[in-house]
């Protein structure tokens, strides 16, 4: 192809990709937008192999690739998502780095030759920020998966350790740029590596989806620094689309979690986040626990309904039944809604994926936001598998490690009810006052078998 017709191509990717973004910005538009993003990746990475020599080993790649993406795609469960997530995450800061080393070893392949100090520059940041979201998300994949444990990693100086790493990594990347050696730029990418650990172990789990945002940023920036190493348009284009949507994304996740945005980017909030109960123990308090046919008998003979789903719908796989459940309170002229926390799950839009998945319609899904206003008018709120989205803690206890944290505001139903497999706390540690309010009743069991018999009451 002519330099005219690549740069053709990569524009028409680029606006496909802008419109990918579009068309994600809401449900219904959501699968024209995905549709929009892979026609773009087909056409950059089409128009790529026409102006590489080594179009066969390139293809080796894709096919070794594209089988293991495949196989891991269709074994995967949405509730491993989000590690999911975070794995791919670290394979692109992983690429950067490999792509910079290198072009670094041999820049007459990558036509840079001889290395200018805009072309250091650019290995340098590439690099740093490559390493920084490929050890980063490694730790998130762990937290996330529960390999690592969710309580946030925190000790005397740490902040004060960060700064130092960073600057001696800054300090021996212009060291690098200077002399062009080796020692100095494998220096550099191992305190990168470490920094990216010690920025994430200190975030707590319930700051998770902040987390896998941030690195989903990190990582489209990692793409456009090597973008600029490679001359390459389309990388430039796709890295930098990646890196600013994600950090809008981490800063609307921040308001939403009452979260500094600055502390985020620097690797220091959560640490007091999951303090609140430690191992998991809570306060012995009484309840009030009723069965699924209770619950039914209530939401039965109520006029409206609002439906809270949170993680242990997701690990339950209840998404189907909850929707069944309320397709048959639609038919006896309940009024039917769900109320979705932008941070529910552990990752940005996962209780919208699961609903979708399910085909609940989208005129019943409501964000937070739109939502709120309503619960001091509904009938029963039931929530299902969601815990710190609903703690009026958040609202009412100064000294709560989430006070001040948007949240869902359940308590303000005339009735609550909530289903949960026990009174273990949530993602947080914290345990839940929800659960001891007098308009509260507890249904405790596996949300689907719950869900499951509230339906067999409804029918009879």
């Amino acid at each position: 192809m002519s330099a005219n017709s690549v740069a053709l191509a990569y524009l028409i990717a680029a606006v496909l990709f802008i419109l990918a973004l579009k068309g994600l910005s809401s449900p219904v538009s959501s699968r024209r937008g995905n549709m929009f993003g892979m026609i773009g990746m087909a056409i950059a990475v089409l128009t790529t192999l026409t102006i590489t020599q080594n179009v066969l080993y390139i293809a080796l790649a894709i096919i070794v690739g594209g089988a293991i993406g495949a196989v891991v795609a269709r074994r995967i469960e949405m509730t491993a998502m989000p590690e999911l997530v975070a794995a791919m995450h670290s394979l692109v800061g992983l690429a950067a780095v490999l792509v910079a080393m290198s072009a670094f070893y041999n820049p007459v392949a990558y036509g840079i030759a001889p290395l200018h100090t805009s072309n250091l520059l650019e290995l340098f940041i590439g690099t740093f920020v490559g390493a920084i979201t490929f050890s980063g998300s490694i730790i998130a994949f762990g937290k996330l998966s529960g390999k690592l444990g969710s309580k946030p990693l925190v000790f005397a100086g740490q902040h004060w350790l960060n700064l130092l790493l960073g600057l001696v990594m800054i300090a021996f990347g212009i060291v690098f740029m200077f002399t062009q050696s080796w020692t100095p730029f494998l220096i550099m990418i191992a305190l990168a590596l470490l920094l990216g650990v010690l920025l994430i172990m200190p975030i707590g789990g319930a700051d998770m989806p902040v987390v896998v945002s941030m690195l989903n940023s990190y990582s489209g920036w990692a793409a456009a620094g090597i973008g600029f190493t490679l001359n390459n348009n389309m990388l430039i284009i796709a890295g930098s689309l990646v890196g600013s949507s994600g950090a809008i994304l981490s800063y609307i996740m921040c308001k939403a979690m009452n979260r500094s945005f600055f502390n985020v980017i620097l690797g220091g909030f959560g640490g007091e986040g999951d303090s609140g109960s430690g191992g998991g123990a809570v306060e012995q308090r009484p309840v009030r626990s009723g069965s699924a046919d209770d619950a039914a008998f209530l939401m039965g003979n109520a006029d409206s309904v609002i439906i809270v789903p949170g993680y242990g719908l997701a690990v339950a796989r209840a998404q189907h039944a909850i929707n069944e459940m309320a397709e048959l309170l639609i038919a006896k002229g309940v009024k039917v809604r769900y109320a979705i926390h932008p941070v529910a799950g552990r990752m940005p839009g996962h209780m919208n994926v699961l609903l979708a998945e399910a085909e609940v319609p989208y005129d019943q899904v409501f964000e937070m936001d739109e939502i709120n206003n309503e619960f001091s008018d509904t009938d029963v709120v039931l929530v299902i598998g969601a815990n710190d989205v609903v703690n009026p803690a958040a609202k009412t206890d100064p000294h709560s490690p989430i006070y001040g944290m948007p949240i869902i505001e359940a308590h303000k139903a005339r009735t609550v009810l909530v289903v949960k497999r026990s009174m273990a706390v949530g993602y947080a540690g914290l345990d839940n006052d929800l659960f001891y309010l007098d308009k509260t009743m507890m249904v405790f069991g596996d949300a689907k078998k719950v869900v499951e018999d509230m339906i067999k009451a409804l029918q009879y």
